[in-house]
């Protein structure tokens, strides 16, 4: 698995640049649009989801301690669309100043077997509003790929957060290494299936002569390894040799 060293300020500038490009995609795509890859939802949920997911990070992280909160914050009501609309710009300014205000290691609870710290939540805000600006392009007929260095971490995030804490959506009988090339970006990950478990295999610390028996290699841009492990591209977007089974175990989306 190779690293890639993100931090604050880059999570923070992703967030910066996709929250506009959600907002005008979701204005163009309008409230009754079917929002592809999301069944069911229209423009309007989304922008429903997004404001509520925005509200209880900006009022659950700033807490200040580790543990999980023992009562969710008040979600915002349904709004018509002119309304919703202007409730995401408002949750997506309050929760971009909120995560700016705080440190990386500032103590905030979350829902991974990771460090419980504000850090985790500015990496987990910058992926999601970038996943679903790409949805509301998409509902707009203009989905653009993600960035390629946030989508390789996007990946980092699939595997190191989402599949250890239990939220695949793929099959969970499988054994055996799937390997994931993002050609664009020039990392690479080994996964190892244990059936119901997963172990994301460090390349760095692996000799050369190591063999890490892959079974699965997928390859495409980052964006779109990204994309297909979120559920939102089918794995015929990626070049698969070996069992494509061992791919699809990874979708988290």
């Amino acid at each position: 698995m190779n690293r890639l060293h993100a931090s604050k300020d880059f999570w923070l500038a992703a967030l910066r640049a996709d929250s506009p490009a959600l907002q005008d995609a979701l204005e163009q795509a309008g409230p009754d649009a079917p929002i592809p890859a999301c069944e069911g939802w229209t423009g309007l949920d989304l922008a429903d989801h997004v404001t509520r997911t925005l509200h209880w990070v900006r009022e659950t992280v700033a807490r200040g301690v580790a543990t999980h909160p023992e009562k969710a914050p008040d979600a915002p009501a349904p709004q018509a669309w002119d309304a919703a609309l202007d409730g995401l710009r408002r949750e997506l300014t309050g929760t971009i100043e909120t995560l700016e205000a705080l440190e990386a290691d500032f103590p905030a609870w979350n829902w991974a077997p990771q460090a419980k710290t504000a850090g985790f939540w500015q990496r987990r805000m910058a992926h999601e509003i970038s996943v679903h600006r790409w949805d509301a392009e998409a509902a707009a007929g203009r989905p653009t790929p993600i960035e390629t260095k946030l989508a390789a971490d996007g990946i980092g995030e699939v595997l190191d957060s989402w599949l250890p804490a239990g939220k695949r959506k793929g099959p969970t009988d499988l054994h055996g290494v799937a390997h994931l090339i993002a050609s664009d970006a020039g990392y690479e990950w080994f996964v190892r299936l244990r059936g119901p478990g997963v172990a994301l295999l460090d390349t760095g610390t692996i000799l050369d002569t190591d063999n890490h028996h892959p079974r699965a290699e997928a390859t495409g841009t980052a964006s779109d390894i990204l994309l297909t492990l979120m559920g939102r591209q089918r794995t015929d977007r990626l070049v698969i040799s070996g069992d494509p089974r061992l791919i699809a175990a990874l979708r988290t989306g």
